[in-house]
């Protein structure tokens, strides 16, 4: 049976012992009751997945030694996924659950012209990626940016050789090809638009900034459907 898995937000490879903060203890010893002797495992998101025993399963200072603390590396492909922010925040924040147990990089919201909703409550979207770590038993968490105009993000890309960048649109346009056909490089970014598309002057923009029209299929998709098809063709391609 796997062993109950955790967030912790700091991790330094010379502990030998740590203090989980007062939720995480909550859980483990009043939700799941551990005991003193029984193990867990634990991430910081950045690689480390370390296994510790329990020494004193308080409920709101558990604390825990050190047996064991592995690196895993990050995947050699990195995929980042900039979307726009949805009216329906239930909506969005599947997205962000999906993304991560995909194993997306880096999600950056976007507030595009057409973007309606703009409130954005950080530390509970953050929070959804963790709990969508730790439940595909990941060992790093993606980075979740505040959220950002269009045209900022489009300018603030710099040039990289290492870089595939796209855009998808539902704009007629010939030249457009599927995600699926394209040979990708060490980063791929993508670009999904609103609930109302990208206006053609943010697909202009982005265009000749070198980023690539791509089709993600032949239906037209949800905002945060898109992101899902868009990052499991780049995650699996």
């Amino acid at each position: 049976m796997a062993l109950p898995f955790f967030y912790i937000a700091d991790y330094n490879s010379s502990q030998i012992e740590i203090v989980l903060d007062e939720d995480t203890s909550r859980h483990v010893a009043q939700v799941l009751r551990m005991k003193e002797g029984e193990k867990l495992n634990l991430t910081d998101g950045k690689g480390n997945l370390i296994t510790a025993e329990i020494t004193d399963a308080h409920k709101k200072h558990c604390t825990v030694n050190i047996i064991d603390s592995q690196f895993t590396s990050h995947v050699t492909r990195k995929i980042t996924i900039a979307i726009s922010l949805v009216k329906n925040t239930n909506r969005f924040e599947w997205f962000l659950e999906k993304a991560t147990e995909i194993g997306i990089s880096e999600i950056i919201p976007l507030i595009c012209e057409r973007t309606e909703k703009q409130k954005f409550r950080f530390d509970r979207m953050k929070g959804i990626c963790i709990s969508a770590m730790l439940q595909s038993q990941q060992c790093w968490l993606p980075i979740l940016d505040e959220p950002v105009k269009y045209t900022e993000h489009i300018k603030s890309i710099k040039d990289n050789a290492g870089l595939t960048k796209f855009i998808a649109h539902c704009e007629e346009q010939d030249q457009k090809n599927s995600l699926s056909t394209f040979q990708l490089l060490n980063h791929s970014t993508i670009l999904i638009g609103p609930e109302g598309d990208f206006t053609k002057n943010e697909i202009e923009l982005a265009l000749q900034n070198d980023f690539i029209p791509v089709s993600l299929g032949e239906t037209r998709l949800r905002t945060e459907t898109a992101g899902i098809v868009a990052a499991t063709l780049l995650k699996l391609h």
